[in-house]
């Protein structure tokens, strides 16, 4: 019977005991569990978010409505807005003379509301590469799984090859040997 070792994947193991032959010994294939929570759960996306499990209601129109304001603030016509909006305030900072409200304006104002959609946009694109990436990887495991399921039926294939060639090498064994005890028996000197 197969083992799951440590790395929980299929070791092809028979537990023969002495005496046994190991071209007897029969191997049963057991599909790995994670193959159909595979199969059920799909490839994880961040562009198409899963609602959690029994959330609250309010806990979902929560994450809608942090969807929908991620997705308006986070293009770059919303950086565009952003830097005009921070410009009406700019001739009033330069006309204050001060150094500190000078530099106040700059990072408090414009950096922070400008450099956020941008961040924003920068995190999508990434987010998309990454959907990419875990497709591609969810699209090799399934390719594997069904390589390895081919590979298991050819095995399959073989094993009765196999037992079909030894089954018929024990018979000439044993034909063989009682022809050889026929042999030894005729040839024997006649006392």
């Amino acid at each position: 019977m197969p083992r799951r070792d440590s790395r929980d994947t299929l070791t092809l193991l028979t537990h023969a005991q002495p005496g046994d032959d190991p071209m007897t010994t029969k191997f049963t294939y057991e599909p790995h569990e994670r193959v159909q929570e595979r199969l059920a759960e799909g490839p994880v996306v961040t562009h198409a978010p899963r609602r959690p499990p029994r959330s609250h209601r309010m806990q979902r129109i929560n994450a809608a409505i942090g969807l929908r304001i991620t997705q308006s603030v986070g293009t770059m016509w919303a950086a565009y807005a952003f830097m005009a909006l921070t410009l009406v305030s700019l001739p009033a900072a330069i006309m204050s003379g001060n150094a500190i409200i000078i530099v106040a304006w700059i990072a408090q104002t414009f950096l922070q509301l400008v450099l956020l959609p941008i961040i924003i946009v920068g995190q999508n694109i990434q987010a998309k590469a990454s959907d990419a990436r875990s497709l591609a990887t969810y699209k090799d495991a399934g390719a594997i799984l069904d390589e390895a399921a081919r590979i298991q039926k050819h095995l399959e294939a073989q094993d009765r090859a196999m037992t079909h060639i030894l089954d018929q090498v024990m018979k000439l064994q044993k034909q063989v040997s009682g022809e050889v005890d026929e042999l030894a028996a005729v040839s024997k000197p006649k006392k």
